[in-house]
């Protein structure tokens, strides 16, 4: 409780009875002699000191008299001789600063050699305690109110002037003068039972659990599975209880444990890595023997570098679709394939899902939807691209959004041809975006975003029919990058596109116009790669 010192540590107010049902406590620097019930007449002086001169001269008179005294006693147990009645402490004091008690250690005060004063009467003498015990001895021997029934209330049931309170009750082993032993409680033997119930059911249920474990069959579906097809990604140097993960995942087994059991049972340390499709709720023995047919691996494998209309064509062509099937599905669901927050951010994006299509391995069996093939290539996407943290990327390389920071990399994967040239690439692209460049002054000047544009690949390109289109795609006549991404980057062009070289560079050639690629930092070393480009290709 807030303010005060303690449950028990103050000072009882007044008015308020203190603890264990005592008189109201006085405080130490009162000289307040204390009153104990029938054994004092309440004076201060009558018992303390007027008489003890008196009774010490009888005292010394026997002892050197060499009479034994018999103390006598009446028939009410009081006394009959000199010696006065004496006060025990007072228990309500703390500090034990109350007068020197009957038969405690009482200061001599008349220089006598003997302890003074002498045995207190037998009918009178103080009970000792009874010991205690660290266990239950029985309702008989003093156990605990608990399990003897007493409850609170049985704890006010002394007289009031009774000053030995809850403390004299543990001597007399709980149980009120006069009264019938109580029985035991019932609350308590519920307690024991249900404690012992509880621990004898835990000790079942994880037996039980154990057994299941080890013993039991693991759970499983049944059959070949629904009509609903899902497709499954399963990685290079995957063990049985990663594939079987994958799959419980996907929804095509019910437990791995039990994929784990069929797949060592049928061979499916022979499954490869690749792309599968499967149906949901399979058993696992059907899922094991479909993963090792090579028909669940009818699969479509998109290159680094396609752009969608490639991809739309291959999807068409490997589900056995009239062509442009595909691209009308993507003009129409591309909202609904998984794209994320920050795509089509600019209104002249030609295609929402180019950069998107991520690439890769993929089922594409023949009873395969379009938009299931592309929502798959759209997650593959996503979930690559979020390993990079794209918009704090893109504030480092000052571009716009993390839809720029794809964009360049799909100029670098058409331009490079090997990791080496992805990153030079890339500085080339952050050069020449500063406006303030001596070279190209904010213009790209890329020949593949105007062969992205018109849907070809052709490196002959004339001035004249560059200058003529003013294309956002057009890097020639518009300055900066192009509205979005021109193909679909692999991770390399990623990874060089993040971490471009730091050289100088500003442009670059085929030299042989195939793979060869030559860089250069002044518009004079240009001219100079290029008299080399027209030797190679006889121009």
């Amino acid at each position: 409780m807030s303010g005060d010192g303690g449950w028990e540590g103050q000072q009882a107010h007044v008015g308020h009875q203190p603890p264990y049902g005592g008189q109201p406590q006085h405080y130490p620097e009162q000289s307040q002699q204390p009153n104990y019930g029938d054994w004092g007449d309440g004076q201060q002086a009558a018992y303390g000191q007027a008489q003890q001169y008196q009774q010490y001269q009888q005292y010394e008179q026997q002892q050197y008299t060499g009479q034994g005294h018999q103390q006598q006693y009446d028939e009410n147990g009081w006394p009959t001789g000199t010696h006065p009645h004496v006060q025990y402490p007072d228990p309500s004091d703390p500090h034990g600063r109350q007068n020197a008690s009957y038969g405690g250690e009482q200061a001599d005060h008349y220089g006598t050699p003997d302890a003074y004063p002498p045995p207190e009467p037998p009918s009178r003498r103080r009970a000792e305690p009874e010991p205690q015990t660290d266990w239950d001895p029985g309702p008989d021997q003093g156990e605990h109110a608990f399990f003897a029934g007493d409850d609170d209330d049985d704890d006010f049931d002394d007289e009031p002037g009774d000053r030995r309170g809850r403390g004299d009750r543990r001597g007399r082993g709980g149980k009120g003068k006069g009264k019938p032993k109580k029985r035991r409680s019932g609350c308590a033997c519920l307690v024991v039972l249900l404690v012992f119930g509880g621990g004898i059911g835990g000790v079942g249920y994880f037996g039980y659990q154990f057994y299941k474990d080890r013993f039991a069959e693991a759970p499983d579906f049944a059959g070949d599975g629904t009509s609903e097809t899902v497709p499954v990604r399963v990685p290079k140097g995957a063990d049985g209880y990663t594939i079987g993960n994958l799959l419980k995942k996907a929804g095509v087994v019910k437990s791995v444990d039990a994929f784990v059991s069929a797949s060592a049972k049928h061979g499916g340390d022979k499954i490869q890595a690749g792309a599968y499709l499967l149906r949901k709720q399979m058993s696992a023995e059907s899922a094991v023997k479909l993963m090792l047919n090579p028909k669940s691996q009818d699969n479509l494998t998109i290159a680094e570098g396609w752009r969608n209309a490639r991809v739309y064509s291959a999807i068409d062509k490997k589900l056995e679709l009239s062509s442009g099937t595909t691209r009308k599905v993507a003009e129409k669901q591309y909202k609904s394939l998984g794209l994320p927050s920050w795509a089509n951010s600019n209104s002249d994006i030609k295609d929402p899902l180019e950069g998107f299509l991520f690439p890769g391995t993929y089922p594409a069996a023949k009873d395969t939807k379009p938009e299931t093939v592309l929502k798959e290539m759209v997650s593959q996407a996503t979930a690559n691209y979020k390993k990079y943290d794209l918009e704090a990327k893109a504030k480092d390389l000052k571009l716009d959004s993390p839809l720029q920071v794809i964009t360049v990399a799909s100029l670098v994967q058409a331009e490079g041809k090997t990791n080496d040239d992805y990153r030079r690439m890339a500085e080339v692209v952050y050069n020449r975006l500063n406006p303030a460049n001596p070279e190209t002054y904010g213009s790209v000047q890329f020949d593949s975003t105007f062969n992205y544009l018109k849907n070809e690949s052709n490196i002959n390109i004339s001035e004249s029919e560059i200058n003529r289109n003013q294309d956002p795609y057009n890097t020639y006549t518009q300055k900066g990058l192009p509205p979005g991404p021109i193909g679909n980057p692999g991770t390399d062009a990623i990874n060089s596109t993040l971490n471009p070289t730091d050289e100088g560079w500003y442009y670059f050639v085929a030299t042989d116009g195939v793979s060869k690629t030559e860089f250069a930092k002044t518009h004079d070393e240009f001219l100079k790669l290029k008299e080399k480009f027209n030797e190679s290709v006889g121009g």
